[in-house]
């Protein structure tokens, strides 16, 4: 007889288990979070989106209610997600959740890949034109090599 060890986790061995979706409320990372959830249902892989909520010091300085804003963007996304879900019940049926993180973007998406165990990573396209030249929050996560990363146009 074999003795059997307990198995440990071991990333991307059959396919992605666990599948992270960045998702801003930008069209690119709408995008990102559609194809992440075809990703899943079709390996039955639990699909986790991911809202990083900025910290702004500077709008903190100004009197701005930063934290309270980047909230009511955490539950209008959330509340999308479920709606988009609903709509879909009984034609296409995808586990997931949805988790919130503080910092900035790439290392918020960094930390909650790690923290969730992800096997992938899906982000959208920067929508923005100075990210040619200072590298966008997917080309970070590329040139991390810790996760398989899908960029959706």
């Amino acid at each position: 007889m074999v003795d059997k060890l307990p198995p440990s986790f071991e990333r991307g061995t059959d396919g992605p288990k666990v599948i992270v979706a960045g998702l801003d409320g930008s069209e690119s990372s709408w995008r990102a979070t559609a194809y992440a959830a075809g990703l899943a249902r079709r390996q039955k892989a639990l699909l986790i989106v991911v809202y990083i909520q900025p910290v702004l010091a500077a709008g903190a300085a100004l009197g701005a209610a930063v934290a309270d804003t980047t909230g009511e963007v955490a539950e209008e996304l959330m509340t999308e997600m479920r709606e988009a879900t609903e709509r879909l019940r009984g034609v296409f049926e995808v586990r997931w959740e949805f988790h919130t993180f503080r910092g900035d973007p790439y290392n918020g998406l960094a930390q909650a890949a790690d923290e969730l165990k992800a096997d992938a990573v899906v982000v959208g396209a920067s929508e923005q034109a100075g990210h040619r030249f200072i590298g966008s929050v997917a080309v970070r996560l590329v040139k991390a090599g810790r996760w398989p990363v899908t960029v959706v146009p």
